[in-house]
C-alpha cells in the first residue's frame, strides 16, 4: 500500500500542478459527451436508501441490492462527502458539486438570518433550520436567490431538456433533487413549479399539490393521494410506529417505515413509470428510500447498550423494507423489457451509520470527563433520567460555553425576559440545563433575533457540529479551536482558511478547503466544523462502529455525520447498458460522482457555477478501459500546543478528492488513523 504524506498547504495545489492534464482531460469529455449526445437517449433510476452501509448488503437482508452488485458494477471504494449528513449529500447526489458549492453543510446549519416564509406578519421562524422540511426548503429559496444550492440538479436539467422527470421518497433530500423548481407562490403556498416532487407531506398543507395530470394517474391507479404517516397506523408513542424513537428509559421502535415505503414505492411502479412509459420520452426517476436510515435512528434493540446497538433485529427490518422497495421497481423493469433495455439503475446511499455513545469514548470502555457529563439535569418537556455520566443534548456548547467562560442561549426558545432575544441556558448548581435541541448561541448577550450578535453559533447535527463566528474574529476562532482540541471526545477539527493562512495558523485544525468545504457558495460558512470521535468495540469491523452524537436520540440508536469510514463508506453499484457487467471498480468513486456520470450518459452538459465537481466514471463504463488504482494520501495539521494534530486520510482520482476519514493524533510520522 502507498501513501504520498503532504501538508495542509500542499494537498489543494494539484490544480496549478497539473493545468495542462487538467485541460486535455476536459476536452477529451467534451468530444466524447458530443458523440454521446447523437446515441439514442436512455432512461435513468436513481435508488436511494438512506443511511445503508455498505457491510448492511447481505444475500439474506439485500438480495436485490446485491443483484445490481453482482450483475453490473460494484463499488467497494465508494464515498460519501463529509459532514456525512442528508441533505449535504443530496446537494451533491443533485448537483454533482461538493458541499463549499452547495453550502448544504449539514442538516441544520445557520443561514444567517432569522428563516421564515416571506411576508408573514408575524414571523416564528427558525436560525438553525432542519432543513429536510419543504417549508424551510422554499424559506431558503427565498432567501438565497431562487436557489440555495446555486447549481442546476441533474433532474432539472433533464426537465428542461424534455425528459420525463419526477423525484419520490423521504422529505427534504427529494425536494432538493429539484431545489431549483421549488418555492412560494403569490398566493403564499408552496410550489414545485410543475416538477413532480411527492414525499411525505405530499397531500398535507406543508407539502408540494401534485400536478393534474399526476393526480389522474394515482386516481387511476387507485392511490390515495395523501402520503400515509410513519405511524404505521398504531397511535405515534406505539413501539411499531416508525417515528417512535422513545427516552432514555423507553426503547424506540420495533417496526421499519413499513407502509409510508409502500406507497411511495406503489406510486412510482403503479402510476408515475406508467405514465412516463404513455409520454413514450426518455426519463429520470429518483427514489430516495426513508430506511434503513428511520429506522437505525430510533431502533428499540439497544436501550442505553452499545450492542447489538444499530445491529439488532429491528434494524435487519428495514434493511429487508429497503431492499423490498428497490425489488418492486426492478420487478417493474422485468415486466417490461423493452424499457430496461435502455435503462440504467444506479443505487448509492447518502451516508453509513454509526451506534450512538453518549458517555464511551473508547472500544475499551473509557468514559467521558467533560464537565457538561458531570452535571445533574434538569428535566425538560418529554425528558426521562439519563444514567450518570451521559452528555445531554447540546454538550458541546455547554463545555464551550464553560471552558470559554460564555454565556449559553438556547437556539429554539425565545427569551420571555430580559434583553436577550434568546432564553439563557442556567449551567451548574443542582439542577443545570442543556439547549433543547442542541443549537446554541454563545456570549454576553444576544439581542439580535438572526443571532448575529453572538460570539458563536453551535449548530448540533449529531456526528459533528457546526460553529460560526458572526464577528468573523480570528482570535476568537484561535481561542474556541483551543479548547476544542482539549475536549476528550473531539475526533477532528477543520477550520475555514481565512482564519489560518498560514500552515500553522491554527493548531490542530486543518484547513475547511482539505474536505471541499470552501467553494463558491453564498450561504454563509461555518468557522469551524467539529467531529466527533468514532471506535470500534470489535476491532476493524466497521459495523461495529460506535460513535460520541450531540443528539436528543439516546445511548445504543443511530447517527451519522462524523468521520469515520463506517460513514464515509456508503453503498454504490450500478447496472444497465452503459455500464459494464460483473465489474468490480476499485477505484475511488462517490456521490459527487453520480451528476457527472449519469448527465454523460443522458447526453447533456452540466452548467456550473463552481469548480467543485465530480467526475465521469469513465472505468465503469461499456468497452471503457479498467484504470490503475489511485494511491492514498493523508494530510496533517500543525500540533496544538497539547501535541495534537488533524490527521485526514483521502484519495484522488482525475482531480477528484475522496475522503476516508479523519482523526486526532500526536504522533508528527502518523500515516493514518489506526
Amino acid at each position: 500500500m502507498s501513501f504520498i504524506v503532504v501538508s495542509w498547504k500542499e494537498a489543494g495545489s494539484e490544480d496549478r500542478i497539473f493545468p495542462m492534464r487538467k485541460l486535455l482531460a476536459v476536452l477529451a469529455l467534451g468530444l466524447s459527451v458530443g458523440v454521446h449526445a447523437q446515441q439514442a437517449r436512455h432512461n435513468v433510476i436513481i435508488f436511494v436508501a438512506d443511511g445503508l452501509r455498505r457491510g448492511s448488503v447481505t444475500a439474506e437482508n439485500m438480495p436485490s441490492f446485491l443483484k445490481v452488485r453482482s450483475a453490473g458494477v460494484d463499488f467497494p471504494n465508494s464515498h460519501s462527502v463529509f459532514p456525512t449528513f442528508t441533505t449535504a449529500n443530496a446537494s451533491v447526489i443533485a448537483t454533482g458539486h461538493g458541499l463549499g458549492d452547495t453550502g448544504d453543510y449539514s442538516n441544520t446549519i445557520w443561514p444567517g438570518v432569522l428563516l421564515a416564509k416571506p411576508d408573514a406578519a408575524d414571523p416564528e421562524g427558525t436560525i438553525v433550520p432542519f432543513l429536510e422540511n419543504d417549508e424551510l426548503l422554499a424559506d431558503m429559496n427565498s432567501t438565497f436567490h431562487g436557489n440555495y444550492v446555486g447549481e442546476r440538479t441533474l433532474l432539472s436539467m433533464a426537465r428542461e431538456k424534455g425528459f420525463s422527470v419526477a423525484s419520490i421518497g423521504k422529505i427534504g433530500p427529494t425536494g432538493i433533487q429539484q431545489i431549483d423548481s421549488l418555492g412560494w407562490d403569490q398566493q403564499g403556498l408552496l410550489t414545485s413549479n410543475g416538477a413532480v416532487v411527492i414525499d411525505d407531506s405530499t397531500g398535507q398543507s406543508k407539502g408540494f399539490h401534485l400536478p393534474g395530470d399526476i393526480i389522474e394517474a394515482m386516481t387511476k391507479a387507485n392511490l390515495p393521494l395523501d402520503a400515509p404517516l410513519r405511524t404505521n397506523g398504531f397511535s405515534e408513542s406505539s413501539q411499531w410506529s416508525n417515528g417512535f424513537s422513545g427516552d432514555a428509559q423507553n426503547p424506540g421502535t420495533l417496526s421499519p417505515d413499513r407502509v409510508q415505503m409502500q406507497w411511495l414505492a406503489d406510486v412510482a411502479t403503479k402510476a408515475i413509470l406508467p405514465k412516463f412509459v404513455e409520454e413514450k420520452k426518455p426519463f429520470v426517476l429518483l427514489f430516495w428510500a426513508r430506511d434503513p436510515d428511520a429506522t437505525q435512528h430510533n431502533e428499540g434493540d439497544s436501550l442505553q447498550n452499545l450492542a447489538p446497538g444499530i445491529n439488532g433485529e429491528t434494524e435487519n427490518l428495514a434493511l429487508k423494507n429497503a431492499d423490498h422497495c428497490l425489488k418492486q421497481l426492478l420487478d417493474w423493469l422485468d415486466a417490461h423489457p423493452e424499457i430496461k433495455a435502455t435503462t440504467d439503475v444506479m443505487i448509492t446511499s447518502d451516508h453509513g451509520f454509526a451506534t450512538i455513545s453518549r458517555r464511551e469514548i473508547a472500544a475499551d470502555g473509557k468514559t467521558t470527563g467533560e464537565p457538561s457529563a458531570a452535571l445533574t439535569y434538569e428535566l425538560a418537556g418529554k425528558e426521562k433520567t439519563e444514567p450518570m455520566g451521559t452528555l445531554p443534548t447540546g454538550f458541546l456548547a455547554v463545555d464551550l460555553g464553560i471552558r470559554m467562560r460564555l454565556h449559553v442561549f438556547d437556539a429554539a426558545v425565545r427569551a420571555t425576559t430580559g434583553s436577550s432575544a434568546y432564553a439563557e441556558v442556567q449551567i451548574g448548581g443542582e439542577k443545570s440545563q442543556h439547549p433543547t435541541g442542541g443549537s446554541a448561541l454563545l456570549g454576553d448577550s444576544v439581542k439580535r433575533v438572526d443571532g448575529s450578535d453572538a460570539e458563536l453559533i453551535v449548530a448540533a447535527n449529531g456526528g459533528s457540529n457546526l460553529i460560526y463566528v458572526p464577528s468573523q474574529s480570528s482570535e476568537l476562532v484561535r481561542a474556541a479551536i483551543n479548547a476544542l482540541v482539549q475536549m476528550d471526545y473531539v475526533g477532528s477539527i477543520f477550520v475555514d482558511d481565512k482564519f489560518c493562512k498560514s500552515e500553522g495558523g491554527c493548531p490542530g485544525a486543518l484547513p475547511m478547503s482539505a474536505v471541499g468545504l470552501v467553494g463558491h457558495s453564498e450561504v454563509p460558512r461555518p468557522a469551524i466544523v467539529v467531529a466527533f470521535k468514532t471506535f470500534y468495540p470489535h476491532a476493524g469491523d466497521l459495523q461495529s462502529a460506535a460513535q460520541i452524537s450531540d443528539t436528543t436520540l439516546q445511548e445504543g440508536q443511530g447517527m451519522h455525520g462524523g468521520f469515520g469510514r463506517e460513514q464515509s463508506l456508503n453503498n454504490m453499484a450500478v447496472m444497465g447498458p452503459d455500464f459494464k457487467s460483473g465489474f468490480v471498480d476499485e477505484l475511488p468513486m462517490g456521490n459527487i460522482d453520480i451528476v457527472p456520470t449519469l448527465a454523460h450518459i443522458l447526453g447533456f452538459e452540466m452548467p456550473a457555477v463552481g469548480s467543485l465537481k465530480g467526475r465521469v466514471v469513465e472505468e465503469a463504463l461499456a468497452k471503457s478501459k479498467t484504470d490503475s488504482k489511485a494511491p492514498e494520501r493523508i494530510a496533517i495539521s500543525a500540533p496544538a500546543a497539547n501535541g495534537l494534530r488533524t490527521l485526514l486520510e483521502y484519495q484522488v482520482k482525475d482531480g477528484v478528492a475522496y475522503y476516508d476519514r479523519a482523526c486526532l493524533v500526536k504522533d508528527a510520522a502518523a500515516k493514518n488513523c489506526n
